[in-house]
């Protein structure tokens, strides 16, 4: 049997199948604790706190949560920003045997109420400034603890960086209410957890689906599937405790958790912590504590080296950078190598996958490309709907079997049943992309499946087109959607974001002329709307749908006011 087209161009040393001893994420990171006690496991706004100090924090706040009454897989809601409170939090709930149900910290009310009731869980950690939006579950009912979770008190007051604009007091009055419970008396209520009773196939994590259709759902993880990631990443890019990992992207999210947080604590690297994106104190901090690896998302990327002091910031202990979400454009890629000397590596992965299943090979990446299946993940191309797998080249939808595949949809058995199929033996889930494979075995995104724009009959992938602007000089950023056209059936329209020094002199005409210079006619957007942002989720990825909803609507109401 011949070896799989992607094994052409492996990594060196890196075994093909996942080797790793089942475990739960809990005992991993017990075990760097003994490995590393006195090593710096977190570093934030100055404070720099070592691996036995946050086992020991992890471990007091474990027994006051299950003093509370929490116990074996009980679902606990985690609603902070980037902090050391959130890796603590999120840990002590693991080492309390239950549940993380990670929350984006941009959830309002009714978010926060479909979570709770959907999960059953009546626990929440939250940070301060979220108290508004989570004080009315308190008064519904739905929450019976809220530990409450103050940003400033786990920095060090001597740093010269602040925190962001209002979070950088302690604001003692708003902790008042005697159903709050403030972090630092939870940890020092001297509350010893029980023996841990967790085992590797038990659930762990419980993140949320983006809710692009329906309501959000869960994503059901076990430690072995959240470990898997892990393990496996580990094996990838050799990282080891002499990194110092900046983390940039939310901790809510799966990248940001397992890459950003869980990858650096089991291999005993170094937290950098940063609550919100800003690229000023991002080059700072890589200079400052000298950063070895920094995963982002490609719009963190692109406002980067938009930076007109990019080119003075020192990026020399850089040793790694990449991430995913959204294919890296060609152009920002080939700034970044420019200022940083290293190749963004890409990677692909979804909250039901928690991170990574395809990452390019180190030693050999391409751009704009997913990347191989890692250690253990048979990944395909079918026909999306006979599910008959197609031949390298042709464009399908990916789909994935592997080890970190989640364990089905949280109360969602039908939802469930429709993304898995089984094919030789394994269990397939369909990611709802569509992508291709080329002749070395890599695969390429080309758009999501339903987002496709048909205009006159040829098929036009909205991501290609962006990735086709981005090679402007004067656009930041581009996000394509389909505008309905009376001719065509559907038509192009792209919302730009000008660089801050063509702002205000770049033109529609000027960019649809430079347009049809650089694609194909169809392609061209026949419509540029100029914005000074593009809507983002929590995780940094540009809201597209929003974006075509809003559009929609506009040129429905234009249409019925013609009437």
């Amino acid at each position: 049997m011949s070896a799989p087209l992607h094994h052409k161009h492996w990594p060196p040393g890196v075994p093909h199948h996942l080797e790793m001893v089942p475990q739960t994420l809990t005992e991993a990171v017990a075990q760097t604790v003994a490995r590393v006690p006195d090593h710096p496991a977190m570093i934030y706004h100055g404070r720099v706190t070592t691996y036995a100090t946050l086992w020991a924090r992890i471990e007091a706040l474990a027994g006051w949560l299950q003093n509370q009454g929490v116990t074996k897989g009980d679902r606990v809601l985690l609603l902070a920003q980037n902090s050391p409170q959130f890796v603590e939090g999120y840990h002590a709930i693991l080492r309390a045997d239950a549940v993380v149900v990670p929350v984006n910290p941009m959830s309002r009310e009714a978010e926060l109420t479909h979570l709770a009731q959907d999960t059953g869980a009546n626990v929440m950690l939250a940070g301060q400034e979220l108290l508004p939006f989570a004080l009315p579950l308190l008064d519904a009912g739905l929450l019976t603890t809220l530990l409450v979770a103050t940003y400033a008190e786990a920095v060090d007051p001597a740093d010269p960086d602040p925190l962001p604009a209002g979070l950088d007091t302690l604001r003692a009055a708003d902790l008042t209410d005697p159903r709050l419970t403030p972090w630092e008396t939870a940890i020092h209520a001297g509350c010893a957890p029980r023996p841990a009773q967790a085992q590797p196939n038990d659930l762990a994590v419980l993140p949320y689906s983006s809710g692009t259709t329906g309501a959000p759902k869960g994503c059901m993880h076990s430690h072995y599937t959240t470990m898997a990631v892990l393990i496996g990443g580990l094996q990838w890019q050799a990282v080891d405790e002499a990194d110092v990992h900046l983390a940039t992207l939310p901790m809510f999210h799966v990248t940001g958790m397992q890459v950003g947080m869980n990858g650096s604590l089991i291999s005993g690297g170094t937290i950098v912590i940063m609550t919100r994106w800003d690229r000023r104190r991002a080059a700072d901090l890589i200079r400052r504590h000298g950063v070895t690896r920094w995963r982002s998302i490609a719009t963190m990327a692109i406002d980067m080296v938009n930076d007109p002091d990019v080119a003075s910031y020192d990026f020399s202990s850089l040793k790694a950078i990449g991430g995913g979400g959204a294919a890296m454009p060609e152009a920002i890629a080939a700034k970044l190598h420019l200022y940083t000397g290293l190749d963004y590596i890409e990677g692909y992965g979804l909250s039901e996958t928690i991170a990574g299943t395809h990452v390019n090979p180190v030693h050999r990446p391409k751009r704009q490309c997913l990347g191989i299946p890692v250690q253990g993940v048979d990944s395909r191309i079918v026909n999306p709907d006979t599910l008959a797998e197609l031949p390298q080249g042709d464009i399908g939808e990916i789909v994935t079997a592997a080890p970190q595949l989640f364990l089905g949809y949280w109360n969602r058995p039908e939802a469930t049943a429709e993304v898995f199929f089984e094919r030789d033996g394994r269990q397939f889930f369909r990611t709802g992309d569509l992508g291709y494979v080329d002749e070395d075995g890599y695969f390429f995104m080309v758009d999501r499946l339903k987002r496709m724009i048909n205009a006159s009959g040829y098929k036009v992938w909205p991501a290609e087109v962006e990735a086709l602007m981005f090679r402007h000089p004067d656009i930041a950023e581009a996000c394509v959607i389909s505008t309905a056209d009376a001719r065509r059936g559907e038509s192009v329209r792209a919302y730009v974001v000008p660089t801050p020094s063509a702002k205000g002199h770049l033109t529609e005409a000027a960019i649809i002329a430079w347009c049809q210079t650089q694609m194909s006619a169809y392609k061209c957007p026949r419509s540029i709307v100029f914005t000074d942002a593009l809507p983002k989720s929590g995780a940094g990825k540009v809201l597209w749908r929003m974006l075509q909803e809003q559009d929609s609507a506009t040129a429905a109401t234009k249409k019925g006011a013609q009437a």
